[in-house]
């Protein structure tokens, strides 16, 4: 079998529906199978995909095992030679899963290749990056972001090559990703410690490691809607991220480093929460303002039981 095209999902049927779709059109010629592996979902999620894609391979969760573990599930019992792991909430335009298993084809080094992903309105959405320094994780998705020097972000984004170069990168994010069987068997798969994200910028640099090259290959393309299943759990959402984070200093930087992570972002929360604070009291949306306070407060909290 060529591809195995594996999709975690979380409560997202409205969006797996016209994904689901997509896919069959992308597969194109090539021999493939699409595997669901479902996360405890409550909108009858299961239930929908055994009735509308009874071809779909379905695995259901009794609880919610996060994105590393249910794609890992996933990957167990593919049959494919490749695999292209797909968030629900994209659509893949023409054919671009044949294309990337072609360029794969034409290029056994490559172990991991990213297509590009678009943004509703058909906008390039970055997908490709550098793997981060200390300074990087600083600035990047944290509220000092916009008082970041120019060049640390533009080399982290790759900002300084074009979108529609088929070119060599660090890591490719994980919304869409074809990955060769043969790497996967050699590295190992996504580091279950990851509940969600920094997971494929762990297993990028992990295959990077052994020798495999990732690929950021334009012709390709994949819409991707975005954080449809984070965003359903804001407080929840932050921490995980800000967790992941630090993880991946810590397994790729050391504990140092990582401890100073996460004291410089319980400081950002902090100091965010006063912020937040100092608007309500005076009365501008403070309904709004206690509810983000609540959530820092949360992230916070779980930043120190961690230590």
């Amino acid at each position: 079998m060529d591809v195995s095209v594996i999709i975690v999902s979380w409560n997202v049927w409205e969006w797996l529906a016209p994904c689901l779709d997509s896919v069959r059109e992308a597969l194109g010629a090539l021999n493939g199978e699409i595997i669901v592996v479902d996360n405890a979902s409550t909108d009858g999620t299961p239930e929908r995909v055994r009735e509308a894609f009874p071809e779909v391979r379905l695995l259901v969760n009794s609880v919610n095992r996060g994105f590393p573990a249910a794609n890992n599930q996933g990957m167990a019992i593919a049959r494919g030679r490749y695999f292209f792991l797909l968030n629900p909430d994209t659509r893949v335009l023409d054919r671009a899963i044949e294309s990337l298993v072609a360029f794969a084809e034409d290029h056994p080094e490559a172990g991991v290749v990213g297509p590009q992903l678009l943004n509703p309105d058909g906008t390039v959405q970055s997908s490709r990056r550098r793997f981060p320094t200390f300074w990087t994780a600083l600035f990047e998705s944290t509220w000092w972001q916009p008082y970041a020097p120019r060049r640390i972000l533009q080399r982290y984004y790759v900002l300084d090559r074009p979108d529609e170069e088929i070119q060599e990168v660090d890591w490719v994010t994980g919304a869409a990703m074809l990955v060769r069987r043969e790497a996967v068997e050699q590295v190992g798969p996504m580091d279950e410690g990851f509940f969600m994200y920094a997971e494929e910028m762990d297993w990028c640099r992990r295959m990077r490691a052994a020798g495999w090259r990732v690929f950021y290959y334009p012709r390709a393309k994949v819409i991707h809607y975005g954080g449809r299943s984070s965003e359903q759990v804001p407080a929840v959402q932050h921490l995980v991220f800000q967790r992941s984070k630090i993880r991946y200093f810590r397994k790729h930087h050391g504990p140092i480093a990582a401890a100073a992570l996460r004291a410089f972002l319980i400081g950002q929360y902090l100091w965010q929460m006063g912020v937040e604070g100092a608007k309500a009291a005076s009365g501008h949306k403070r309904a709004m303002r206690w509810r983000r306070i609540q959530i820092y407060a949360q992230v916070v909290r779980g930043l120190i039981k961690d230590q």
